[in-house]
């Protein structure tokens, strides 16, 4: 029982160790690139940095008030662990971007500006995520309304930064770094998948075929993974089926095709996207 809450309070702090960490590196990409150049990125950190344009009032108090009702909104909706997380990279991002605020930027070339505050800033959200927090409110709206909506989250989180970017540019900047901030905005988002999912491509191939044993011999020597068989049913011929199950990095995944090619031709091979995997001893370079 107690190294089971030792392990657990180890996890915590490793959790808010990584969104100190994550939360400071964003702050670094918003006030050492972009915001001195002004080039937005989406969601409140952009609208933190509209109003702080109007006002002349500090991007950080705005980037704590406008997170204020989404985190409401999250800790009705997502639990109280969730919010108190977000609050807590918000306030690290706040502090963070008051500091920096006062030193030089590292450029004033605003091809540069885009590109490395982009890729440093999505490092910092990645990371705030992976670790169950976040650093944008309008996130957690996005995921409430996609459940009642046939949209994808990305689809209304992007539609959400589209309107903050005009407005960016009809209100305090340019249509140039308006467009400036839409490709940070892309460039960012990447890079969060980078570092939340990692940088290897897993997938999951499944694989319906009348001669199973012999594929699953065959990939066992090519590849060194792990399989598992699925006990199916021909839904025509109503005979038993056994269905391979396995997960390949992308690299390995020409082998699969060409070792069940060889084997039958005739073979049903289903491929889909896996954005993580854990457990069962998994371990990308060898079988699970």
């Amino acid at each position: 029982m107690a190294a089971t809450k030792k392990k657990r309070v180890i996890k915590e702090v490793t959790q808010l160790v990584t969104i100190t960490i994550g939360a400071i590196i964003a702050a670094f990409g918003l006030d050492m690139f972009l915001v001195p150049n002004a080039i937005l990125d989406g969601g409140v950190i952009g609208l933190s940095i509209i109003a702080a344009e109007l006002t002349n009032i500090s991007m950080s108090i705005f980037l704590i008030v406008f997170n204020l009702p989404f985190l409401y909104i999250g800790y009705r909706r997502m639990g109280l662990k969730f919010t108190l997380r977000t609050l807590y990279g918000v306030i690290i991002l706040s502090g963070a971007t008051a500091y920096l605020h006062h030193f030089e930027p590292v450029t004033d070339d605003l091809f540069l500006a885009t590109i490395i505050g982009a890729v440093i800033l999505g490092t910092g959200v990645g990371l705030v995520i992976r670790a169950g927090g976040a650093l944008d409110g309008t996130e957690i709206i996005a995921i409430l309304v996609s459940k009642k909506r046939t949209v994808s989250v990305g689809q209304i989180v992007m539609v959400m930064n589209l309107f903050i970017f005009v407005l960016a540019a009809l209100l305090v900047f340019s249509w140039e770094t308006a467009m400036y901030s839409i490709i940070t905005y892309f460039i960012a988002f990447k890079m969060i998948d980078v570092v939340v999912e990692g940088m290897e491509e897993l997938k999951s191939v499944t694989i319906i075929s009348d001669v199973p044993e012999e594929i699953a011999e065959a990939l066992l020597k090519q590849l060194g993974r792990g399989m598992t068989y699925i006990q199916g049913q021909g839904v025509f011929s109503n005979e038993p089926k056994k269905i391979i199950y396995t997960i390949v990095s992308r690299i390995e995944l020409s082998t699969v095709r060409s070792v069940v090619d060889d084997i039958d031709p005739n073979a049903l091979v289903a491929i889909e996207n896996v954005a993580d995997v854990s457990g069962s001893n998994f371990d990308k370079s060898g079988g699970h």
